[in-house]
């Protein structure tokens, strides 16, 4: 029960300091003259998924990989069948509607990035060379997104203020000992469960990650606006694929043990493809959203031991 606590207080700690830090860059950016969809894409969509990139480093440098590989790909299927089964099924507006941005741009990086992860993964070691593989992808993503969005012209700037410069820093140290000790608590939760890394980092710490996301969207379903979810959800499954294990395996080598390799990464690349698919149509049926949340609960009874 202690470690249980440990663990969620620290986690607690990383996602508001991630949250704080966030808001606070969002301002500096529009401040400094950014436009807004700038912002959106590369400090919120970076944003979103600071807590798996800073454990993932941190269990890293401590030797225990598979934390990173666990959550990354723990949290992209949360992301996927969860996340977005929630909105589609709780939304007020059904079926949920995508705009042709994400067809064109986030759906096909959204693939792109589950083969490529499925492919430098498959042994189950991602090397430096990988690492850096999957960033210069990330880095087409990026500059793509970027040509083919939109930029607003003649948007009002907002005025710079200290406080806010304050909140990055704040935030920043929330996130440093946030992680440490997010990391510390489960390897301790592992072992007072007696039960491998990887099992404790698929399961209750990419859950807990991606708790916010999961609240937004629950939250923005029942005002029917689960479109507005979306894109970022999609964003952050291709930032956690090709970022967050690619900055781990440049800064260290990381593991995925065979119980990830072996079940959890094509479960992951299984399911970025059928949702895919599945959303062809540009929108998301309720009876979709239901059969994602089916597949997420046989996903995590698997792992668990319990099917």
């Amino acid at each position: 029960m202690l470690h249980f606590l440990a663990f969620s207080a620290s986690l607690a700690l990383l996602l508001l300091s991630a949250r704080l830090l966030v808001g606070a860059a969002e301002r500096i950016g529009l401040a400094l003259g950014l436009s807004s969809f700038m912002v959106g894409v590369i400090v919120v969509g970076v944003g979103t998924s600071l807590p798996e990139l800073v454990t993932g480093l941190f269990s890293v440098s401590r030797g225990v990989s598979q934390i990173l590989s666990g959550n990354v790909l723990g949290a992209n299927v949360s992301n996927l069948l969860l996340v977005l089964g929630v909105s589609a099924v709780f939304s007020t507006v059904r079926p949920v509607y995508l705009g042709k941005a994400y067809i064109a741009i986030d759906l096909h990086f959204l693939v792109g990035s589950a083969f490529a992860l499925g492919v430098v993964m498959f042994d189950g070691v991602v090397g430096r060379v990988e690492g850096l593989f999957l960033l210069a992808v990330y880095g087409v993503y990026v500059v793509y997104f970027l040509r083919e969005g939109s930029r607003e012209d003649g948007e009002p700037r907002s005025r710079l203020v200290p406080r806010d410069l304050l909140m990055v820093g704040l935030g920043a140290v929330g996130l440093h000992f946030g992680a440490e000790w997010t990391v510390g608590s489960v390897q301790a939760l592992a072992a007072a469960m007696g039960v491998p890394l990887a099992i404790v980092a698929v399961t209750i710490l990419a859950l807990g990650t991606t708790l916010p996301e999961l609240v937004v969207s629950f939250t923005v379903a029942r005002q029917g606006k689960s479109s507005l979810a979306v894109g970022n959800i999609l964003g952050s499954c291709v930032f956690n694929a090709l970022v967050v294990v690619g900055a781990g395996a440049v800064y260290g080598t990381v593991k995925a043990p065979p119980e990830l390799a072996g079940f959890a990464l094509p479960f992951f690349v299984g399911s970025s493809l059928l949702f895919y698919l599945l959303v062809q149509d540009r929108r998301i049926s309720s009876w979709e959203g239901m059969l994602f949340l089916l597949m997420y609960g046989l996903f995590v009874l698997k792992l668990s031991g319990l099917a």
